[in-house]
């Protein structure tokens, strides 16, 4: 009866878990970029229980003896879905949609590298000059270009961006080239880890060129694009979501019976016994 109880115990804070995930998916259902969260779950721990020796070679036995004792399941590991989202047109020359496989760069005011599909930017001026101005995601950090240097702009400057993410800057009849926004493709996703909604970073031990590449160096198949104009959409699915909370209620709500039934069994153990 304690094993039935860990099982169940265990079971009930893995499943906590994945309601809390998918709570936090169905909650950015609408967040520009967001990128959907995916559960991995793996058993806690099995133990083999050995048949009675005169039981083992029975004739006409069709099993095998013994038997696999669980103890219930955690969860291992959150993936990022990193699936196209729906592309939404807005009309507004700052708002960037990557079309593709890769990340846009922004820099942190701790000084961190954070990547994003979040591409609803805007222009802010510098308020060390008025002569130019930085292009902006909408947490107030600066937009890095393929260098890894802020994106600096003329003030008043018209922005043209073209798909591989070039940018030229025009104001009256003088054109700036102003560079390349960064598009950095992840060739290893787990390596990212999720800080603020639609935001992410590298864990702590992996360096940018071992999990990131500059999109404009892979074969042309597989290089991403921009798309000025438009945001791309969260990639969750609502009906799924719901859908799956659904199940994974009614999972949280049989291993919440199994913890009472056990518990039951227990009490009129101990009443017997007394």
């Amino acid at each position: 009866m304690n094993n039935s109880m860990i099982s169940a115990m265990v079971s009930m804070g893995g499943i906590q878990q994945r309601l809390d995930l998918l709570a936090d998916n169905i909650a950015n259902v609408n967040t520009v970029g967001y990128k959907r969260k995916e559960a991995s779950f793996e058993d806690t721990l099995t133990e083999v229980q050995q048949q009675i020796p005169k039981f083992n070679n029975l004739t006409g036995r069709a099993t095998p003896s013994g038997f696999n004792l669980g103890f219930g399941s955690r969860l291992s590991h959150v993936a990022l879905n990193f699936q196209q989202g729906s592309i939404k047109e807005t009309g507004n020359a700052t708002d960037l949609a990557i079309e593709g496989n890769a990340l846009f760069s922004v820099l942190t005011p701790d000084g961190v590298k954070a990547y994003t599909r979040a591409g609803d930017f805007h222009i802010q001026p510098n308020p060390n000059d008025g002569e130019s101005s930085y292009l902006m995601n909408n947490q107030g950090y600066v937009v890095l270009n393929s260098d890894g240097e802020p994106i600096e702009i003329p003030a008043g400057a018209k922005l043209e961006i073209d798909g591989a993410g070039n940018i030229r800057a025009t104001l009256g009849e003088e054109v700036t080239e102003v560079g390349r926004i960064a598009l950095l493709t992840p060739e290893r996703p787990e390596a990212l880890r999720q800080r603020d909604g639609n935001l992410f970073v590298l864990a702590d031990g992996v360096n940018e060129a071992d999990a990131l590449v500059d999109t404009l160096t892979l074969p042309v198949g597989k290089q991403a694009g921009v798309r000025q104009g438009a945001v791309e959409q969260s990639n969750v699915d609502l009906t799924d979501e719901m859908a799956e909370m659904v199940q994974v209620q009614r999972a949280y709500q049989l291993s919440a019976r199994a913890l009472t039934s056990s518990e039951t069994m227990m009490g009129l153990a101990n009443n017997l016994r007394g």
